[in-house]
């Protein structure tokens, strides 16, 4: 079955729009094309945009939800391992902002294995790794939805390339 499309450039390696019938106006929709249904840059298409069954989740919709499972995984850093989750994160920022405003500034910080006071620079430090950690969770998501895109993107490397860090069980972090 013949599909027409819009690619998102003229190189043709993504599809940003699919229609029921071939659009007259060339200047308002360019780069229009026809695809079969088998051909990946459509199915490409299809997950990130769940037409069959809007119960099911999107491509996207996944990547997103690994995204968020790993970036609240945890980090061990310096020996400590620090929760990561969103609540984390923004305490961490908060912390991390005290530090810069007061150089003398120190708190008792609550990892996961209990209670260490740490000052200025080390608050920096945790604070600047565990946005280091974040921001590799979402530069990862983004390589795997520009790999859905590219129509090259496989469910097996949902599982792989995300950042290393220490396998903390997400239930030892509450």
């Amino acid at each position: 079955m013949e599909i027409f499309v819009q690619f998102t450039d003229s190189d043709q390696l993504a599809i940003r729009s699919v229609f029921g019938e071939k659009q007259c106006d060339e200047e308002v929709w360019p780069n229009q094309g026809v695809v079969e249904e088998d051909d990946p840059r459509y199915l490409a298409w299809l997950g990130m945009h769940t037409l069959l069954d809007p119960e099911l989740p999107t491509t996207a919709e996944l990547i997103a939800a690994e995204r968020y499972k790993r970036e609240a995984v945890g980090i061990n850093f310096d020996s400590l391992l620090i929760d990561t989750t969103r609540d984390s994160q923004a305490l961490i920022a908060s912390m991390g902002l005290s530090a810069v405003l007061d150089s003398e500034y120190r708190c008792n910080f609550k990892t996961v294995s209990g209670f260490v006071e740490i000052g200025g620079p080390r608050i920096i430090d945790i604070a600047k790794a565990v946005r280091a950690h974040v921001q590799a969770c979402f530069d990862r998501e983004k390589a795997l939805l520009e790999a859905v895109s590219a129509g090259t993107y496989r469910d097996v490397l949902l599982a792989e390339g995300w950042p290393d860090s220490s396998p903390l069980d997400s239930e030892n972090l509450r």
